[in-house]
């Protein structure tokens, strides 16, 4: 029997993500995504809500599925949280966030993407779809047990919650490292989905400089030291060396909890698509029409 995970290439499905600034400064850079993709929209802390929401409903209308991050720590208050998701739901259409921490100098009263959940607001406005993150290499000031005790409570909020849960990774270069991640969710009791993250094709200079920000250093050095076998001075860094192991993990081992992969498009959006198109992942959806344009940073 065959996996649905797999198309008829054995590839795995793939979301991607843009910036705010990126859908609407260049909004032909989404017609090289598949209508109906899940698009992951970032929030670095640096577009304003009225951007974040015209972004959304730019995702909309181009026929993508908007997932926009909610950054529980840049919200000034619950009122802020609340009318940032309403604006969402009600002006672009959102049925689906990713709900993180978030980073910033200045800390509101939500602590964490658990008190983002916790205040109900995603159930009371029909959020179908709620993601949380995942940190294979472990995140630099967290603790692996606050992880796993958060990652549970998590699980308990979603036995009554209309939504569904997966979780979306921090992305990584150490295929054997997902893969004893994999087995430590497994035996903590983890019952959702994992989309795991990986860099898209990119410069070895990109890949540091995103490296370094989201702090996966050891990650970083595994790429280092594997050189040539997936770095090419000429191409730079090619994903297949991540995401072949991932796809053998389905064939091999059916319960394993991956559902698909997310590609952070470092190399740009163009880029990123092209690569998947090339290798299948974007089959389960043609994509609409290649693109030639000139990329807006992130």
């Amino acid at each position: 029997m065959s996996d649905r995970r797999l198309n008829a290439l054995g590839r795995l499905a793939a979301s991607t993500e843009v910036s705010p600034r990126q859908v609407l400064e260049k909004p032909e850079v989404l017609d090289a995504i598949p209508a109906g993709t899940r698009v992951y929209l970032t929030d670095l802390g640096t577009a304003s809500e009225d951007q974040i929401v015209a972004a959304a409903r730019g995702l909309r209308d181009a026929g993508l599925v908007a997932v926009p991050h909610m950054a529980a720590r840049r919200y000034p208050s619950l009122a802020a949280f609340e009318r940032r998701i309403k604006r969402l739901v009600l002006e672009a259409g959102v049925t689906e966030v990713l709900a993180i921490a978030g980073e910033t100098d200045r800390p509101g009263p939500l602590a964490s993407s658990l008190a983002l959940l916790q205040t109900g607001l995603f159930d009371r406005l029909g959020i179908a779809r709620i993601a949380v993150a995942g940190h294979p290499d472990g995140a630099p000031d967290i603790p692996t047990p606050v992880i796993r005790e958060f990652l549970l409570k998590k699980h308990e909020f979603a036995t009554n919650s209309d939504a569904a849960f997966h979780i979306v990774t921090q992305f990584g270069f150490d295929p054997h490292r997902i893969a004893v991640w994999l087995d430590e969710l497994v035996a903590w009791g983890n019952r959702f989905p994992v989309h795991v993250g990986v860099a898209g094709p990119a410069k070895m200079t990109t890949l540091v400089k995103y490296a370094a920000f989201a702090g996966i250093e050891n990650s970083l050095n595994f790429l280092k030291k594997r050189g040539g076998a997936v770095v090419s001075m000429l191409s730079g860094y090619d994903p297949e060396a991540m995401v072949a192991p991932l796809e053998a993990r389905v064939l091999s081992m059916p319960a394993t909890q991956i559902a698909q992969i997310h590609v952070y498009p470092f190399g740009g959006v163009a880029k990123t698509s092209a690569w998947l198109v090339e290798r299948g992942s974007w089959s389960f959806q043609p994509a609409r029409k290649p693109v030639e344009i000139q990329e807006v940073a992130q």
